[in-house]
């Protein structure tokens, strides 16, 4: 369990923080008996994660019906190289958490990603919009470096659906739209940030919002995702 000091909140209430912002980083927990056996997928965990030993057999993600079923470990893009997307597109998916936060002591995030480039390279890029179990979305990417577009612990949004208490259920439905000269994070139904083609792909960030699309999870996280699918006008 993480333990933050009295003199930590204090100081973040005064500068009206979330108290999390000075909380040490969950320990990873690696899966047993993981590794990925949906046919055709691949994936790789974080380069942070990789650089402490970590690797996707880490996770796991099996095909379990018309779900995929994720389990992690250290966090994880996973995808198949049959699933591109060009020009303008939706790329959405419907991610069930079954038992909120029951790999983790407090909410984690998990969501599509679109523009994969290079993928499980050291020169990779791509973007992703995730969600989190109590109403919290990030947008966020990998380039030269990581990068986040809408803060470090993302934003609050009605859209984005909350779990009624720990070990419940919670699902939502994330989408990521390409349209002309705009890239849209949709949950639930609702547009909740859209950002200039050109602020993502620049240099350090992505190389085009062209490419291979896939699904995230965030270290120490369980979830089913279904309809992952790509459609174009």
């Amino acid at each position: 369990m993480r333990r933050v000091s009295a003199v930590a909140v204090l100081t973040l209430t005064i500068l009206g923080l979330p108290a999390q912002a000075v909380t040490q980083e969950e320990r990873v927990r690696p899966v047993t008996g993981g590794g990925i056996s949906a046919p055709g997928w691949q994936g790789a965990v974080d380069a942070r994660d990789a650089g402490q030993g970590r690797t996707i057999k880490d996770t796991r993600l099996a095909k379990e019906g018309d779900a995929l079923h994720a389990t992690t470990g250290p966090a994880a893009n996973y995808w198949n190289p049959a699933n591109t997307a060009q020009g303008d597109y939706t790329v959405k998916a419907t991610f069930t958490e079954p038992k909120y936060m029951n790999l983790n002591d407090h909410p984690h995030p998990y969501g599509v990603f679109i523009g994969g480039n290079d993928l499980g390279t050291d020169h990779q890029s791509l973007l992703y919009c995730a969600a989190y179990g109590n109403g919290t979305f990030i947008v966020r990417g990998f380039g030269a470096a990581p990068f986040a577009m809408n803060g470090r612990h993302g934003e609050s949004n009605a859209a984005v659906h909350r779990a009624a208490a720990p070990g419940q259920p919670v699902t939502q439905d994330i989408a990521l739209s390409v349209k002309g000269d705009k890239v849209a994070c949709v949950m639930n139904g609702t547009v909740v940030a859209t950002y200039a083609r050109a602020d993502l792909v620049a240099p350090g960030k992505l190389k085009s919002t062209d490419g291979i699309y896939g699904i995230r999870f965030a270290h120490n996280t369980e979830g089913l995702v279904t309809g992952l699918t790509v459609t174009r006008p």
